[in-house]
C-alpha cells in the first residue's frame, strides 16, 4: 500500500514537472508571437509611411505636417517652393518663420483648442513672400490636429491654400529662380537624369519634376532641352561654363 502511493505521487510529481516546463515554454511561444507582431507591425508602418511621403511630394497643394509648436516635421516640395529651398531644409524650422498671420486671435483659438483637446479644422489666414524674392501673397492655412498613437499631443497638418497673389515685382538679373531651381537648371543642363539630379540636390524624383514643371510654366516652354536655353538667354545659367553652373552672384543662395 505505502509503495503503490509513492508510485503515484511520483507520477504526480513528474506530471507537474512536465507540465511546469510546458508552461515555460508557453511563455516563451507568447513572447515569441509578441516580438514577431511588433516586428510585422513596425514593417508595415514603415511601408506605410514611405507611401505617405511619395503621395506627399505628388500632391501639387504645400503641405506640411508639423509638431503642437508649429515647427515642421516634414513638408512636400510645394512647401519647400514657397520657402525657396528644399523639403528636408524645413525639418525643425517654425511656419512663423515665414508665414505671418493676420490675425493673433485665430492663432490664439488654435492654442486655446490644442490645450483642450479638440481637433477641428481652424484656418488661419497669412501673408508671406514667396521662396527669397518672390511676389508677396496671401491666403490661408488650414490647420488639422491629428492624434498619433503612441504619442500625447497631436501632430498639425498644415495645408496652404493661396488665395491672392499680388504683382510680381521687377525680374531680378538672373531670371527670377531660386538657387536650388538654378542647380537643377544646371545639372540638366550637363544632361543628368532627373534621378541623378534629385540624388546630387536631396530632393525626390517628383519634387524635381515639380520645379522643372513650375519653371517651364513660368517661362512658356516645353521640353528641357527649350528650358535649358531659356536659362542661358536670361543670365539664369553662365555661359562659356562647362560643367554648367549657375551665373554667379546672380541666384539667391
Amino acid at each position: 500500500m505505502t509503495r503503490d502511493v509513492t508510485d503515484e505521487q511520483a507520477r504526480v510529481g513528474v506530471t507537474a514537472d512536465e507540465q511546469a516546463r510546458a508552461g515555460v515554454t508557453a511563455d516563451e511561444q507568447a513572447r515569441a508571437r509578441v516580438t514577431a507582431d511588433e516586428q510585422a507591425a513596425a514593417a508595415d508602418l514603415g511601408a506605410w509611411r514611405n507611401h505617405f511621403l511619395t503621395l506627399l511630394d505628388r500632391i501639387p497643394l504645400p503641405i506640411a505636417v508639423c509638431s503642437i509648436y508649429g515647427e515642421v516635421h516634414v513638408a512636400n516640395p510645394a512647401m519647400a517652393a514657397e520657402w525657396g529651398t528644399t523639403p528636408g531644409r524645413l525639418r525643425g524650422r517654425p511656419l512663423r518663420e515665414r508665414f505671418t498671420p493676420r490675425s493673433e486671435e485665430q492663432l490664439d483659438r488654435l492654442v486655446r483648442a490644442l490645450r483642450t483637446g479638440r481637433t477641428s479644422r481652424y484656418p488661419i489666414e497669412v501673408t508671406w513672400r514667396a521662396g527669397h524674392e518672390g511676389p508677396e501673397r496671401e491666403g490661408e492655412f488650414t490647420i488639422d490636429p491629428i492624434m498619433t498613437v503612441p504619442e500625447p499631443a497631436p501632430v498639425l497638418l498644415a495645408m496652404l491654400y493661396v488665395r491672392d497673389e499680388r504683382p510680381e515685382p521687377p525680374p531680378v538679373p538672373g531670371g527670377s529662380v531660386s538657387g536650388v531651381q538654378a542647380r537643377i537648371l544646371a545639372l540638366a543642363a550637363s544632361g543628368a537624369t532627373t534621378a541623378s539630379i534629385g540624388k546630387a540636390l536631396g530632393l525626390t524624383v517628383d519634387g524635381v519634376n515639380y520645379h522643372l514643371t513650375r519653371l517651364s510654366q513660368r517661362w512658356r516652354v516645353q521640353g528641357r532641352t527649350a528650358l535649358v536655353a531659356k536659362a542661358y538667354a536670361l543670365g539664369v545659367l553662365a555661359p562659356g561654363r562647362w560643367p554648367p553652373e549657375p551665373a554667379g552672384g546672380l541666384i539667391a543662395p
